[in-house]
């Protein structure tokens, strides 16, 4: 790589970081914000809950579109396009005169995340030469742990302001954040001469929204009572019928939304599994505060800095990891970061009222999903893929990160509430997770060495 071409991607990367920056300091800003909402709607703990369920069905549902339209039209336009959405949906947020308004600020917000985020991984396939993506993807990864040590710290000064200012904030960052993407970006356009497949878009969104709907009404605390209730089984029933016929409509399609035979491929299908188990394990962070308070007898507010090791472990970790997975390729590193996270969940399962032991499996944890998120995963997604469906690959991580993180959401949930105590439920609750992580760690010893991985990426052009 000339030291010329390294000049025109700087510019690109600082593009894709600061829209990336964007999408996560929404994620970390809005549990500080949600008490103040809560007060400003008068809204109970179930009614609160949808500021995040309706963002993450908009944003499971909208991948498959977002990316496929970045494969089929270009990356830069769908780029800057869901940047701007999200400015948008931010401004509707903080002037919503009612709540029902603000759900639908947050829908925009969700559909503009599912765009940015695989579209900003495929841009580094396109832009980016193999030997360096890794890098690359690992500093994406660390704006992750960045955003979750600045946003609570920001949230707390600009919440004495009121919780409308945290969004106001965000239209002019998202104006130049379009400027900087129109100027920087490359222009190449995916190949559009083939007819849409319309229809298995339709069923794919119908299919997310159906399951992730399921899982988001699903009632921890009554498991099989809740499988039986109508909003809940009619979801799964749904996807039950449509899976099949979106697998025949796309077998046929000329240009399908997901090519099937990629989960044929053993590292696609493999990095998909480990994408699920690395939702798992990220949902399980929602839980550390609660388990915190419990352990030892803390506030909420002091429960949160004592996830700040994670966070640093987040955002050191990454930019490292990436720069590992150059040099000795993606197995290597998702098998470490595997057992990374089993020790750590492990540590705080077994003895989450020590403080030291929670300080450092905490940063194991860290570690291990800064080294799964951060690069190993979309490292793999964009080689096998082809160029023109980078993208929609990119966005498999995104989709099954997702998913993993819906069905933690539920599990840890339904776990601790069947338990004698609270605190006893959640360590049985990440007793599971370990064990879960340690199958999807057996199943990555079938993912390729580093010289026939080597192999694939430098085919690719």
């Amino acid at each position: 790589m000339t030291e010329e071409t390294s000049q025109r991607q700087k510019p690109v990367m600082i593009v894709l970081f600061l829209g990336v920056l964007m999408g996560a300091l929404d994620i970390a800003i809005l549990g500080p914000a949600i008490p103040a909402i809560r007060e400003t709607f008068n809204l109970d703990d179930r009614l609160v809950s949808w500021v995040f369920s309706v963002w993450v069905l908009a944003n499971l549902v909208s991948v498959p579109v977002m990316t496929k339209m970045a494969d089929r039209y270009g990356r830069k336009w769908v780029y800057i396009i869901d940047i701007a959405l999200f400015g948008v949906g931010s401004l509707v947020v903080s002037l919503s005169p009612t709540y029902s308004i603000l759900l639908a600020g947050r829908v925009m917000q969700g559909m503009a995340a599912s765009g940015i985020f695989p579209v900003a991984g495929a841009v580094i396939g396109d832009v980016i030469k193999p030997e360096k993506r890794g890098q690359a993807f690992g500093m994406l990864g660390s704006v992750f742990g960045i955003a979750f040590i600045v946003g609570p710290i920001l949230a707390g000064l600009m919440l004495q302001l009121g919780w409308r200012y945290l969004y106001m904030a965000v239209p002019p960052f998202a104006l130049i954040v379009v400027l900087l993407g129109w100027k920087f970006l490359p222009t190449a356009k995916g190949k559009g001469d083939k007819k849409l497949d319309y229809l298995g878009l339709v069923l794919l969104a119908a299919i997310l929204f159906a399951v992730s709907y399921s899982l988001s009404v699903f009632d921890t605390s009554e498991v099989w009572a809740s499988l039986s209730t109508g909003r809940v089984a009619i979801g799964f029933l749904i996807a039950a019928v449509l899976i099949p016929v979106f697998v025949f409509v796309e077998n046929r399609a000329e240009d399908p939304v997901l090519r099937l035979n990629l989960f044929r491929n053993r590292q696609v299908s493999l990095a998909s599994l480990n994408a699920i188990g690395a939702g798992i394990n990220e949902a399980a962070f929602i839980f550390f505060p609660t388990i915190i308070v419990l352990a030892h007898g803390i506030t909420t507010s002091q429960a949160a800095f004592m996830l700040l090791p994670m966070m640093f472990a987040v955002a050191i970790g990454s930019p490292i990891a990436g720069r590992l997975v150059d040099k000795t390729g993606s197995k290597l590193i998702i098998l470490s970061s595997n057992t990374l996270l089993v020790l750590g969940m492990f540590g705080v399962a077994t003895s989450p009222s020590s403080t030291t032991v929670f300080y450092l499996a905490s940063s194991l944890i860290g570690l291990g999903m800064a080294g799964l998120l951060g690069s190993s995963l979309n490292y793999i997604l964009i080689h096998e893929a082809r160029k023109q469906e980078r993208a929609i690959s990119q966005g498999l991580i995104t989709l099954f990160i997702s998913i993993g993180q819906l069905l933690a959401a539920a599990g840890v949930g339904a776990v601790a509430d069947s338990a004698e105590t609270p605190l006893a439920g959640y360590e049985t609750a990440f007793l599971v997770i370990v064990v879960v992580t340690l199958c999807i760690s057996a199943a990555s010893f079938l993912l390729k060495n580093k010289q026939d991985e080597k192999e694939t990426v430098f085919g690719d052009g």
